[in-house]
């Protein structure tokens, strides 16, 4: 067979599965990545479920910051369950193999609570531009159906686009290996593996990293360059420091998400290897969710009381 009938018939394969390779070179480490990465998700759905309790059981809570913390505790829940779970079955069985649709399904999944938040961290710096900079006005204007509306406009797009982004990728034919050089199904390697012309996939992965992850993202310097100005205005040294105090936690949270998530995305593919490609995807599919309960609760007075409160009321309950 000539080299060019060896290459139209791989052109020409119909893939029914993907393997997912992952962490299949630390082939003697299999058990302890597993011990890890189940601690760490544990660690993770846990501590946003604390979140998620704190608020919904203290009132004091009950105001439109928290209702955007509470929203994105949830979704940093789902968007660890959309790949942990499967990486986990995968570090204890030797078949790595997930279907076409159930890795359509996963980044489906993964890219819906992806972008959603993108959108909440955007709402949530709106938020604390309208307390900084107009506080007479903050409850007036950020009432709670406003609150609801932003929150369902980031469900809607996110559910949109990515429903755009795995139909539109999907749909084209994929030929050659169905080795997919990831833990999980990543759009970056899978767009790798279709027979089309892949400058159409490049030009929908560039409006979709600039309008809708670059996009929220401005937004958010945007509300900051008000936030910091207004800051900068305020007489008392006191007053700035509790100004940016109730902006430090969620700063941290945008630039640890997107400062691993944009590595990803901007990252030349000449300098992109298996190996650095999923250790800067485990910076923002594990360790940023891990992170967001501590950076909220170790860094917010008013959770930390929440917290106090529910615990002494449990306490003193169960004394009763």
């Amino acid at each position: 067979m000539t080299n060019s009938e060896s290459h139209a018939r791989e052109n020409q394969t119909i893939l029914d599965v993907f393997v997912l390779v992952g962490f299949s070179y630390l082939n003697n480490l299999q058990i302890l990545l597993f011990m890890v990465f189940l601690v760490t998700y544990l660690f993770t759905v846990m501590g946003n479920l604390l979140i998620i309790l704190l608020i919904q059981l203290n009132l004091s809570l009950h105001t439109p910051m928290y209702f955007f913390l509470l929203n994105l505790s949830l979704l940093e829940i789902c968007y660890t369950t959309s790949v942990f779970p499967q990486l986990l079955v995968h570090l204890l069985v030797e078949e790595k193999t997930i279907s076409i649709a159930g890795c359509a399904a996963q980044m489906y999944a993964f890219s819906i609570t992806g972008l959603t938040i993108c959108f909440l961290l955007a709402a949530m710096a709106y938020d604390r531009y309208l307390a900084i900079c107009h506080p007479l006005h903050y409850t007036t204007i950020l009432s709670g159906k406003a609150c609801a509306q932003l929150m369902g406009a980031s469900w809607v797009i996110g559910i949109s686009v990515a429903g755009a982004q795995t139909t539109w990728l999907f749909s084209q034919p994929f030929c050659g290996s169905n080795h997919i050089q990831h833990f999980f199904c990543f759009a970056r390697p899978i767009e790798k593996m279709v027979c089309t012309d892949t400058w159409k996939n490049l030009i929908f992965g560039l409006v979709l990293l600039v309008l809708f992850i670059m996009g929220p993202f401005f937004l958010i310097i945007l509300s900051y360059i008000c936030i910091i100005s207004t800051i900068l205005k305020l007489q008392s040294a006191e007053g700035r420091r509790k100004a940016f105090s109730t902006c430090s936690a969620h700063l941290m949270v945008v630039t640890l998400l997107y400062g691993t998530a944009l590595l990803s995305y901007l990252k030349p593919s000449s300098d992109s290897t298996p190996g650095s490609d999923q250790l800067v995807s485990l910076m923002y599919t594990a360790v940023t969710p891990a992170l967001n309960p501590l950076i909220y609760t170790l860094r917010n007075k008013e959770v930390k009381g929440a917290f106090r409160n529910t615990i002494g009321k449990f306490i003193f309950s169960t004394m009763k």
